[in-house]
């Protein structure tokens, strides 16, 4: 229960340390498992002290024990290691400070810590932070490559040296953490966010070389998983050897099996870029100048026409049709005009033959009154009337006597 205070009516330090003692007290013993972050033994002192960190968040606890119960783990323990601790907590009431004391101290063993990832694995693939269809490509040549590392690691020499023999313009933004130990996973997921917002990185590499799985554990843990699955920028995982898997493998964009696998992963190779373009630049010109032979093929077939070998036989040829027309339609016109003229004599003839002035040539008159009119019956004339006669030559004037 609670203590009843105030400011008129305040607990004294005793009553406070007695109460928290009584509160831890109640706690009793228990199992405590986590990470061995640091082991502390003075030869010859009483205690050992230990330090337990919480590989998935950033606590820890300080716990003390006799050497006896150190010496008694099998096999000797270090420092990295994961370990289930019985601890009893212990207040000193006259400091006020809190301590753990352990009686047992157990290494966790290879089958429980796959067990243990195997349970967080099918977790994190219930989520979908393994699937396909969110991996990103990787570019076909970075700007710049983010490396996260081993401090002066076999490993990055390997990414550095295999990337750069391939091509070696390739810029690197390096950032050297601890991949082993307590600070592993904290180190390595901050560097990974840290290039991930970086302008001008392109893709991410992680990679350290092989180790036990205790070794591997850091590239597990359920917090850098999550950290590399919401990158924006692709991520290669390069750990261990080809039989190692931890989970950064099946979140990683792409897996490489070993560091230098992932330097060819991430750049292409020069040497092989510079044989393709010299194969596409022989097709190109082979295709190029099979075309050229075809068009040369169609220019000499159509140079060696009648119509190319002498243009002028087009107009030459139809100068000799103009030609022939021309004449043919002159005979026709002269053959027209000819049958015209006769036309024209036949008729003159007819028109000449019937005029009454051929009539008058043959000896005949046309008799007429003064006033014009045509004398046709003798009848029609009085005696003494003038009259004018008309021959084919001239007018003679008479008169009717009788």
């Amino acid at each position: 229960m609670a203590l009843a205070t105030s400011p008129e009516n305040p607990a004294a330090v005793r009553t406070i340390a007695k109460a928290v003692g009584d509160w831890i007290d109640r706690l009793g013993s228990v199992w405590v498992e986590g990470q061995v972050a640091q082991l502390n033994r003075r030869p010859g002192a009483g205690s050992v002290w230990l330090t337990l960190r919480d590989t998935e968040a950033d606590m820890s606890l300080s716990v003390s024990c006799h050497p006896r119960v150190l010496e008694a783990c099998v096999p000797p323990l270090a420092e990295g290691q994961r370990v289930v601790v019985h601890v009893q907590p212990e207040f000193y009431a006259v400091r006020g400070t809190l301590s753990f004391r352990a009686d047992q101290i157990r290494p966790v063993g290879i089958g429980e810590l796959l067990a243990q990832l195997e349970a967080r694995k099918n977790l994190l693939a219930a989520e979908g932070l393994f699937d396909p269809d969110r991996k990103k490509p990787l570019p076909f040549l970075p700007r710049k490559v983010g490396l996260v590392c081993g401090r002066g690691s076999d490993a990055e020499r390997d990414v550095v040296e295999n990337a750069r023999r391939r091509w070696p313009g390739v810029a690197f933004e390096i950032r050297e953490v601890a991949v082993q130990g307590v600070r592993a996973v904290s180190e390595v997921t901050a560097a990974v966010r840290e290039l991930d917002a970086l302008a001008g990185v392109d893709v991410i590499v992680v990679t350290r070389g092989g180790g036990s799985v205790e070794d591997l554990l850091p590239f597990s843990d359920e917090g850098l998983v999550r950290a590399v699955a919401a990158a924006a920028t692709p991520v290669v995982s390069a750990i261990g050897h080809e039989k190692d898997s931890p989970l950064l493998d099946l979140v990683a964009d792409v897996r490489a099996s070993t560091p230098t696998d992932a330097a060819r992963k991430v750049v292409p190779d020069m040497a092989e870029q510079l044989r393709l373009v010299a194969d596409l630049r022989t097709r190109a010109e082979r295709v190029v100048r099979v075309r050229l032979d075809q068009a040369q093929t169609w220019l000499d077939q159509a140079r060696h026409r009648p119509v190319l070998a002498d243009p002028e036989v087009l107009v030459t040829t139809r100068a000799d049709e103009v030609a022939a027309h021309l004449d043919r339609a002159r005979r026709n016109l002269e053959h027209r005009l000819l049958r015209a003229a006769d036309d024209v004599a036949h008729v003159r003839a007819r028109v000449r033959a019937l005029s009454p002035a051929a009539t008058l040539e043959r000896g005949y008159a046309v008799v007429q009154t003064d006033d014009g009119a045509v004398v046709r019956a003798a009848a029609s004339v009085a005696v003494g009337t003038r009259l004018r006669l008309r021959v084919a030559e001239g007018e003679l004037h008479a008169r009717r006597e009788d």
